[in-house]
C-alpha cells in the first residue's frame, strides 16, 4: 500500500506541474487518493488560480508532507481550555499577497467606530500567550500581539507579519525540508513607534526556547536547530531534520511575535516578573491601556497599527467573567455587548434565547473535543510542597482495568444530544481534525453492568456503595470549570459511575482559576489535584503535532506538569509511553502522508486505550454577535480575535 501511493501522488504532482489539472480536479484527485492538508494545499498552490475554481487563488502552499512537496506545520493543541473553534478542512488552499484578506466593509480611515464591547465568560489573567494556559488569554493578548502568518476557515495560511507564505514555488521552504526562509512586512513598527524587524522573531524564538522562561508554547519551537538573519527582513529557520511542521512555529496562537528591544532582559527565570505580562506592545491594531487580570481589559486603537484604514473601533473592552447563560443572553437577547465567546449552553436554552433584531448565533464546525483527563500521579500525596507529582503513583488509575473499567459508566450519547444538540456530536477520539488523521479503530459502549463485572473480576469488590481493594477506595474527585452544562456532565457521569460503585465528588472552580497560569494557585488545570478534570482542547493548525504533546515525556522535566517548571508541561496526565514517543518522534519529521496519517491515529489509539483522555464530545464552536457586527471571519484553528482589525459595525 504504501508503494502505490507514492507513485499515484507523483503523477498527480506531474500532471499539475505541466499545467494539465485544473484545480477543482486536483482537489478531488487529492482527496480521493487521502492526502494531508498540508499536502493538498502544496499542490493547489503549484496548480495556480484558474477559472474553473471558485476558490481563492493560491500561489503558494501551507506546506508539504511528502519528498516531493514542501513540508507542512502544526500547531500546538491550544493550552488548556476552550476550543480554538472552527473546521478542519478537507481540502484547504494557502493564500499569499502582501495584504491580509480584504473585506468588503474595509473603511476608508482608522477609527471612529466607538466602543467594540467583547465578552469572554472565562477571564483573561495575563496578556502574554508565551505564558498563558488559557485560551482566554491567548485570545485576550491577539488584539495586541501577531503571529508571522494565521490559518483562515479553509485552512490557508495567511500573510499577517510575513510578505509572503514561504513555499517550495517561491524558494521559501527548501526542498529537502531542512529550512524555511520567511520574508518580512516591511515598514511595520511596535506600537512604540520602534521597527519590527527580524531580531524580533529570533528573540521570540530564544525567548520561549529556554527552560527557564517556562513557555507553555516552548513545544512550537523544540524542532528548530538555528535561525538566522540575514537582514531586517529575512528569517531563516534551520531544522536539524526534514520538518514536516515547519509552520508550527511563528504561526497562530503560538506564533505571536514579542520585541526584543522590550522584552531583552526577562528571557529565562525573569519571565514572569515581566510588566509585558500585563500591558504588552505589539504590532497589532489595539494597544492596553487598562488590565484588572480576572475582570476586564481595555484596549484603544494603536494610532501605529500597519495596514491602512484599519482598525475601525477606537475603543475595546474586552470583559470576562460570568458564565456562559449570560453572556449568550447578552449578545442575543439584550445586546448588552457586541460579542460573546465560546457559548457553552444546553441547545434548548440557547434557542429561547435568540432575538433576531438584536444578535446572530454563530454555529462553526470545530476541531476540539471536551474529554476527560485521567490522572497518572498521586493527587492526595505531597512532594516538597506539591502535589499530583510525577514521581508517585495514583492508588488507582495506576490500573488499566479500572481505567478500563470506568469508561462503561460515561453515556457520551445522552451529554452529547441532551446538552450539546447541534453544537456537538459523542467522539472516542482526541483527534478529530483533520480528517485523514481521525482514527477509525475506536469504540465506546455505555454498559454499568460491564464495569462493575470488570471491577469485581479485578478484586474490587463493594463495601457499602463503594469498591476497594487492598485498603484503595474508588473515591474520584472530579473537577471543572464552572458551567451548567459541565456541572450536568458531571452530574450524568457520576450516576454512570455509581452503578458500578465508583462514587464521585464534583468540583467546579471558577474558569478564571482554572485556566489561569498562576503557579501559586491549586485549582488550576495544570496542578490538576484531582483524580479527573475536564476541558475541551483541539489542534490549531492543520498538521496537529504540537497538539499531540499533551502526551509527551521525551523530556520529563520539560513536558510533564509539575512544580520544578511551574506547571507549565503541557503532559498534565503525567503519563510516560516510549510507544508514544516513539511515533510523535517520527511523526516530527515523517513526509509520507500515508504515513504520517498512520502515526496520528496510532498516537490517537494508545491515548484512548489506555484510557490517558477520555473523549466525550466533539464541539462546535458557538458564538453569538450582535446583527450590526460586520467583517467576523471565523477560522477554528485561530483565536476568535485573529482578524479583530476588519471588523465593522454598520449604522
Amino acid at each position: 500500500m504504501f508503494g502505490e501511493t507514492p507513485s499515484k501522488l507523483e503523477m498527480l504532482r506531474a500532471e499539475v506541474l505541466e499545467g494539465r489539472l485544473s484545480r477543482r480536479a486536483v482537489l478531488k484527485r487529492a482527496t480521493a487518493l487521502g492526502l494531508s492538508a498540508p499536502v493538498i494545499a502544496s499542490l493547489l498552490a503549484a496548480c495556480g488560480g484558474d477559472d474553473d475554481d471558485t476558490s481563492p487563488t493560491a500561489t503558494s502552499g501551507s506546506g508539504a508532507a511528502t519528498a516531493t512537496s514542501a513540508p507542512a506545520e502544526p500547531t500546538n493543541t491550544t493550552a488548556p481550555g476552550e476550543p480554538t473553534n472552527t473546521p478542519a478542512p478537507n481540502a484547504p488552499t494557502a493564500t499569499t499577497g502582501s495584504e491580509p484578506e480584504p473585506t468588503a466593509t474595509t473603511p476608508a480611515q482608522a477609527g471612529g467606530g466607538g466602543l467594540l464591547k467583547l465578552l469572554w465568560w472565562q477571564a483573561p489573567t495575563i496578556l502574554n500567550n508565551h505564558l498563558a494556559q488559557g485560551t482566554k488569554d491567548f485570545d485576550a493578548s491577539r488584539p495586541v500581539l501577531e503571529p508571522l502568518a494565521a490559518v483562515n476557515a479553509d485552512g490557508e495560511l495567511v500573510p499577517i507579519l510575513a510578505a509572503e507564505i514561504p513555499s517550495l514555488e517561491n524558494g521559501g521552504v527548501s526542498a529537502d525540508g531542512l529550512s524555511v526562509t520567511w520574508k518580512l512586512r516591511e515598514g511595520v513598527t511596535w506600537s512604540d513607534g520602534e521597527p519590527f524587524t527580524s531580531a524580533d522573531v529570533a528573540f521570540t524564538y530564544e525567548y520561549t526556547i529556554n527552560p527557564d522562561t517556562t513557555s507553555t508554547t516552548q513545544a512550537a519551537y523544540t524542532a528548530i536547530s538555528t535561525i538566522e538573519t540575514p537582514d531586517d527582513y529575512t528569517v531563516v529557520v534551520n531544522f536539524s531534520e526534514p520538518n514536516p511542521a515547519w509552520f508550527n512555529s511563528f504561526v497562530g496562537p503560538n506564533g505571536l511575535i514579542i520585541p526584543k528591544h522590550i522584552m531583552a532582559d526577562y528571557v529565562g527565570s525573569a519571565a514572569r516578573d515581566a510588566p509585558f505580562n500585563l500591558k504588552p506592545t505589539g504590532t497589532g491594531p489595539y494597544m492596553v491601556t487598562d488590565f484588572r487580570p480576572g475582570d476586564v481589559v481595555v484596549y484603544e486603537r494603536n494610532p501605529n497599527y500597519w495596514q491602512p484604514g484599519k482598525p475601525f473601533f477606537d475603543q475595546v473592552e474586552f470583559k470576562g467573567g460570568g458564565d456562559a447563560t449570560s453572556a449568550a443572553r447578552a449578545a442575543l437577547q439584550t445586546g448588552e455587548v457586541d460579542y460573546s465567546w465560546n457559548l457553552q449552553v444546553e441547545a434548548t436554552i440557547l434557542a429561547e434565547m435568540i432575538d433576531d433584531k438584536v444578535g446572530v448565533l454563530k454555529t462553526i464546525p470545530g476541531v476540539s473535543v471536551e474529554r476527560i483527563l485521567v490522572n497518572f500521579a498521586d493527587p492526595n500525596t505531597e512532594v516538597d510542597g506539591a502535589r499530583s507529582e510525577p514521581t508517585t503513583q495514583h492508588p488507582f488509575w495506576q490500573y488499566l482495568e479500572v481505567r478500563q473499567a470506568s469508561t462503561y459508566g460515561i453515556d457520551r450519547d445522552t451529554i452529547a444530544t441532551q446538552l450539546y444538540g447541534p453544537a456537538g456530536a459523542a467522539t472516542t477520539n482526541v483527534l478529530v481534525a483533520p480528517a485523514a488523521f481521525a482514527s477509525p479503530n475506536t469504540t465506546a459502549e455505555f454498559n454499568p453492568q460491564k464495569g462493575a463485572e470488570m471491577l469485581e473480576a479485578a478484586g474490587w469488590t463493594l463495601s457499602g456503595n463503594v469498591r476497594s481493594k487492598d485498603g484503595v477506595s474508588l473515591n474520584i474527585l472530579y473537577q471543572t470549570s464552572t458551567n451548567p452544562v459541565r456541572q450536568k456532565t458531571q452530574e450524568i457521569i457520576k450516576a454512570g459511575m455509581a452503578e458500578m460503585g465508583m462514587a464521585v465528588e464534583i468540583k467546579a472552580i471558577d474558569a478564571g482559576v482554572y485556566f489561569s497560569s498562576d503557579a501559586g494557585n491549586p485549582d488550576t488545570a495544570s496542578h490538576f489535584y484531582a483524580d479527573w478534570e475536564m476541558y475541551t482542547n483541539g489542534p490549531s493548525i492543520p498538521y496537529p503535532i504540537s497538539y499531540m504533546t499533551s502526551w509527551i515525556s521525551i523530556d520529563p522535566a520539560r513536558d510533564i506538569a509539575q512544580k520544578s517548571n511551574e506547571w507549565s508541561g503541557t503532559n498534565e496526565t503525567r503519563w510516560v509511553s516510549e510507544e508514544f514517543n516513539a511515533l510523535y518522534t517520527q511523526a516530527l519529521t515523517e513526509l509520507d502522508p500515508e504515513k504520517q496519517a498512520e502515526l496520528f491515529i496510532g498516537m490517537n489509539d494508545l491515548v484512548v486505550n489506555n484510557v490517558v483522555h477520555i473523549p466525550l464530545v466533539h464541539r462546535a464552536n458557538v458564538s453569538g454577535h450582535s446583527v450590526k457586527l460586520q467583517g467576523i471571519k471565523s477560522s477554528g484553528w485561530e483565536s476568535e480575535l485573529w482578524d479583530l482589525a476588519d471588523w465593522t459595525r454598520e449604522d
